[in-house]
């Protein structure tokens, strides 16, 4: 069992700090997974019998880290999926990238589909059967001669979506083995990093808002000042 970072716990809702290349759920690799230790965490600290009911409510993509809200009930479970449907629980990414998009800000809508058998998702023409729509957008916040800084906002939330639609502009995501220009060594960290989420508190209603940073001192984090945009 892994240490379990908790930010913020009650009765209905569980916020916690996904590392990078843990699965958000039980998947063919037979790691263990952030539900498990979430639904484990629980049950130990209140001495559950049986298994905890712990509601996956949205997920991150295995090499993503980052801020994850679980639900503790099932009237919890739905209210906040009902949110994410709505687009009313707002998720913030940080995105390191490759090269600088020639528009400072923008938004990229796509079509995407995924090859399951490949595990990878492409852009394809509308017209292509089974194809989703993918709606993000993005801000430069800083860059060097080689990398840029992006605040990102999701409309639509697609498997490898930040990562397929900025590599379809040419900018792919810092340390990506599968939609980079290059093969990078397996021990780089993605470039992707969910650090902001604000939902409505399923039964009191009230505005929860939190922040979390990456790990600041190692690349590609180290190589932009990204203290500021964590201030709280």
């Amino acid at each position: 069992m892994q240490n379990l970072n908790v930010l913020y716990e009650d009765n209905q809702v569980v916020v916690v700090i996904k590392p990078q290349n843990v699965p958000s759920q039980a998947d063919e690799s037979g790691d263990l997974d952030l539900l498990t230790q979430v639904k484990e965490y629980i049950k130990d600290k209140y001495q559950k019998p049986g298994e905890a009911f712990i509601g996956l409510v949205h997920r991150l993509d295995r090499p993503t880290g980052g801020l994850m809200v679980f639900a503790r009930n099932s009237k919890s479970a739905a209210r906040l999926s009902a949110q994410l449907q709505n687009d009313s629980m707002k998720k913030t990414y940080y995105a390191v990238c490759q090269g600088v998009p020639k528009e400072k800000s923008g938004t990229l809508i796509n079509f995407l589909k995924k090859d399951e058998k490949e595990n990878i998702v492409k852009i394809v023409p509308q017209s292509e059967a089974g194809v989703k729509r993918a709606e993000l957008s993005y801000k430069v916040l800083a860059f060097t001669e080689e990398l840029s800084l992006l605040e990102v906002k999701i409309v639509t939330g697609r498997s490898h979506q930040i990562r397929v639609q900025m590599a379809g502009i040419g900018c792919p995501l810092y340390g990506d083995n599968k939609y980079g220009k290059e093969k990078v060594r397996a021990s780089k960290n993605l470039g992707l990093w969910a650090g902001k989420l604000e939902f409505t508190h399923p039964v009191n209603k009230t505005k929860m808002v939190f922040s979390c940073p990456p790990d600041l001192s190692k690349a590609p984090w180290n190589k932009f000042y990204m203290e500021k945009y964590f201030v709280r």
